[in-house]
């Protein structure tokens, strides 16, 4: 009955979609599976990331071992690796399967390095809360527009010249691994935008693609701090940094002796730009928000998970603990996104985990066609695409969301406004 009802044709405003139940995944054999069902939808060959896995348990396991000493002094090391003090949480926080609350009560050490990394996670909120308020708007500068190139000239190098040491170095680990950590993160953005004047939202895009905690809010709000979008002030790579983080690399690189970073980037007047609407206040928190207990007008058939909040905590999940499950892949966002093939494989991880436990059923297809007919409870979601197609479903029931910090009406036009009108 289930493969009738989803693997057909539906005729929606006069076009033609289809929906297809999806097989099980086998356990142990997901990258296979995203190369039979989703190859096609990738940038990429699908891979596993050697770094992450995507399962509740290996989450569950980064978390129980992260140790939080040292985290203030040495979260910004690159190489060696044994330096770093990055948590490397990010991509399991970023869908859901550790929940920022969870986070924040789970570590716990050195008062200055707990502070740090608490910082840390403010940060994603605070990303959080600016994309719920301004939606796609984050693609856009916020506040100051960024240096950009005179688009008449021609000849200029290549923004992310793998010859560099540095550069190579995190591109591969971004591209093998799918994350990097902050500090590397700004030198690409720097390079890219700042000393090369290219457009910082393909830039970002290709970030997007590749990081396993790639999301419009973080990913673009990095990038706007990175290129001055957000503040005016252009934060500078120059080799200063390389020595200071990764020493390694400029002794191997065939530059080190006519560096084409040796110097900061030449400091550069940012003009305002018209700032988006919602950015200083707005009237109804709720709306960003989303509510702030379960909102139930019927009966639900089964549970709709997200790639936003697929974790054993999800509330709806929590809450209908018997009900089918269902997750859909949106093949149209999918096939215009092309991601690399390991950010699938990372979902896929997840949900081969979760059908041990639940009737999970996949599907390919337009999400708000795979829910038509369905009683659906689901998890409000804070993101513009989960607005528009919760609002076609209509949900009978919807759970709160896990805020770290519940959204209000004052200021996100930067962190520190946000931080001092914020309350936990």
């Amino acid at each position: 009955l289930r493969q009738r009802q989803l693997d057909r044709c539906i005729i929606n405003s006069g076009t033609m979609t289809s929906l297809s139940i999806l097989p099980p995944i086998p356990p142990g054999d997901e990258v296979a599976w995203v190369r039979t069902h989703l190859g096609d939808l990738c940038s990429d060959e699908p891979v596993r990331s050697p770094r992450f896995t995507g399962t509740q348990v290996a989450a569950d396991a980064a978390l129980a071992s992260f140790d939080v000493a040292g985290y203030g002094s040495r979260r910004n090391e690159v190489l060696p690796i044994n330096r770093r003090g990055a948590s490397g949480l990010s991509p399991w926080i970023r869908h859901g399967i550790l929940t920022l609350p969870r986070v924040w009560q789970t570590v716990q050490g050195p008062r200055r390095d707990l502070e740090k990394f608490r910082d840390e996670l403010d940060w994603q909120e605070y990303a959080r809360h600016l994309y719920a308020r301004i939606g796609s708007e984050i693609g856009r500068p916020i506040r100051y527009e960024p240096y950009r190139a005179d688009p008449n000239s021609s000849g200029r190098p290549d923004p992310w010249d793998r010859s560099m040491a540095c550069i190579n170095s995190v591109l591969t680990e971004l591209e093998t691994d799918g994350w990097m950590v902050n500090q590397t993160r700004m030198w690409l953005a720097s390079q890219w935008s700042v000393r090369h004047g290219a457009n910082w939202m393909d830039g970002e895009d290709a970030f997007f693609s590749h990081l396993l905690d790639g999301s419009r809010a973080a990913n673009r709000l990095g990038w706007q701090w990175t290129v001055g979008a957000g503040t005016g002030k252009p934060y500078g790579f120059s080799r200063w940094q390389v020595n200071k983080r990764a020493p390694e690399l400029c002794s191997s690189c065939p530059h080190q002796h006519r560096c084409p970073i040796e110097r900061w980037p030449a400091d550069r007047e940012l003009r305002r730009t018209a700032e988006p609407d919602g950015l200083r206040n707005i009237v109804d928190a709720a709306a960003v928000a989303g509510p702030s207990t379960a909102k139930v007008n019927g009966e639900p058939s089964m549970v709709w998970i997200t790639a936003e909040s697929l974790g054993d905590e999800d509330p709806a999940l929590v809450a209908h603990a018997h009900l089918p499950v269902r997750f859909v892949f949106d093949e149209q966002l999918l096939r215009r996104l092309q991601l690399s093939g390991k950010r699938l494989v990372f979902l896929a991880d997840r949900l081969a985990e979760l059908a041990q436990t639940r009737d999970l059923t996949v599907v390919l297809g337009n999400p708000a066609d795979a829910f038509a007919d369905e009683q659906a409870a689901v998890t409000y979601t804070p993101v513009p695409g989960w607005k528009r197609i919760a609002g076609i479903v209509q949900p009978v029931a919807v759970y709160p969301w896990p805020w770290l910090r519940r959204p209000g009406t004052g200021s996100v036009a930067s962190f520190s406004a946000w931080r001092s009108g914020s309350r936990r």
